[in-house]
């Protein structure tokens, strides 16, 4: 065992130990943070109109401040912008963390002090916690990659912006630096294919035993590896142990990864938001990631059927329930207050508090009332490909078909396939089958004849890639929606076709 290797143990002993402790306390470590935060931001700008000074307990919090998202609070991030202090919280954030919008364009989310030195701690605990699950320290003596935005920033404003995860990189404690890949110069790449080339120029030679990415663009990576050399992975970086992911659900791409690297690996998944890091996953063996509960993130959790409702139930984290699908609301130490990131969540378990994405509270297909979400699809194609299992996919996505040329209405599943099944008739049964065990409504429609089985458009290769190559989100943190309830997204990638 290295020196750091040896020290890294001992840090992450002490790291899950305090973990264990705020986690057995949950709803009191959740009452602390809360009351820091109101205390902390009385005196701001959104303090004083929100009557913070007031504010004694959660159902005063939910009587003064509202549920809002970005457009909500943009005209407080506007007098950030124009250099005012004390509004959002104390002081100027230090950065703006610049992500794509969609009615607003882009979106600027601040990042202070606090919330910042939250997000690197975040990311560095999953890491412990995982050298103590596994027992497996020894990437920590390799090189690491981590598939990202650039680190340059936008300086020529009061407040630089740039990607969180070019922030971050900023910030990468001096300890990993050395074993930290791409350099600066190949992160500040902006062509993503050009910038995966130089990273495969920078890391063949290289020890890598932690790659970390969003599973599409690792995928890439691979492949050009691949493509390169010839080899399996495992070939070229014989110690690599783990891949490090968020975003996205691993399990479609799993197959074709585990093939293209060879053997397994343990998988590590992350939920970091550039509102803040929000969980991580604490146990290999556990369904659902551990929720942050005492990292300057007090969360609200609203019904996702009850989300568009006039007043919907807020609920703190004592009151929520197992497998119910909730819109998930942040309050930080950044100064967003009761804010809808626009993601939804259930809960695995209660003891510790765990949770899964379950997709967006915008992305979903519910043309017909079935209200199927991302969880439902992704499981459904698990489901479909464990039948198949000569099935690889790159990527898929749902909408819905409302008005065909003839017959009923129905789901259309446009899918590029690396291998395309033997029996395409049979693996779309399978497909619909495991969607309508997912969703009682969907099965409901399909069995009343409301809508024809799903139906499978096969697309060529490299489609979603020219897809989001054409609007300018190729690379990064960039992903497709899994669903859509309009066909905005299904008939650009036909005509691309």
């Amino acid at each position: 065992m290295s020196l750091k290797s040896f020290f890294g143990m001992l840090l992450a002993k002490r790291v899950v130990a305090k973990t264990k402790k705020w986690s057995e306390n949950p709803v009191i470590t959740q009452e602390k943070v809360f009351r820091q935060l109101i205390d902390a931001a009385t005196n701001t700008a959104f303090g004083v109109d929100h009557n913070f000074s007031s504010i004694k307990t959660y159902e005063d919090f939910k009587t003064e401040v509202p549920v809002r998202d970005y457009e909500g609070l943009k005209h407080y991030v506007e007098r950030i912008q124009n250099g005012e202090k004390d509004v959002l919280w104390k002081g100027l954030p230090l950065y703006f963390a610049k992500t794509s919008g969609t009615t607003s364009g882009a979106k600027y989310i601040p990042l202070t002090k606090g919330s910042l030195a939250y997000q690197i701690q975040a990311a560095k605990n999953a890491l412990l916690h995982y050298i103590i699950d596994s027992g497996n320290q020894h990437f920590i003596d390799g090189k690491m990659i981590f598939l990202q935005g650039s680190p340059e920033l936008e300086t020529n404003e009061k407040v630089p912006n740039g990607r969180l995860s070019g922030i971050v990189a900023n910030f990468v404690p001096s300890y990993l630096q050395a074993n930290r890949l791409p350099s600066y110069k190949t992160n500040c790449i902006d062509d993503w294919e050009q910038k995966v080339e130089a990273i495969i120029d920078e890391t063949l030679p290289e020890d890598m035993r932690l790659i970390s990415g969003i599973p599409s663009w690792v995928q890439m990576y691979f492949e050009r590896l691949h493509k390169r050399t010839g080899k399996k992975i495992s070939e070229l970086f014989p110690n690599f142990s783990l891949f490090v992911f968020g975003g996205v659900n691993y399990e479609p791409y799993r197959k074709k990864l585990e093939e293209l690297i060879g053997k397994k690996v343990d998988s590590l998944e992350l939920y970091p938001a550039s509102e803040g890091f929000i969980a991580f996953q604490d146990k290999q063996d556990e369904k659902g990631l551990l929720l942050l509960l005492d990292y300057g993130i007090f969360y609200e959790f609203i019904p996702a059927d009850e989300f568009y409702n006039e007043n919907p139930c807020r609920l703190s984290i004592k009151d929520v329930k197992i497998g119910v699908n909730y819109v998930i609301i942040l309050n930080t130490n950044a100064g967003l207050w009761g804010y809808n990131i626009g993601d939804t969540v259930q809960f695995t378990s209660l003891k510790p508090y765990r949770i899964v994405v379950s997709g967006r509270i915008k992305h979903f297909t519910s043309a017909f009332g079935e209200h199927v979400i991302a969880k439902e699809v992704e499981e459904a194609m698990r489901l479909a490909m464990e039948a198949h299992p000569e099935v690889e996919l790159s990527e898929f996505t749902v909408a819905p078909k409302v008005k065909p040329i003839e017959g009923l209405p129905y789901h259309e599943w446009l899918i590029e396939f690396v291998n395309k099944p033997n029996d395409m008739g049979a693996f779309a049964i399978d497909l619909d089958e495991a969607l309508c065990a997912q969703n009682v409504y969907y099965k409901d429609l399909v069995r009343g004849k409301v809508l024809r089985p799903l139906c499978i458009s096969p697309l060529q290769a490299g489609a979603f890639h020219n897809y989001m190559k054409s609007k300018g989100k190729l690379g990064g943190q960039n992903k497709i929606p899994r669903l859509a309830n309009d066909r905005k997204i299904a008939d650009e990638l036909i005509e691309l076709c």
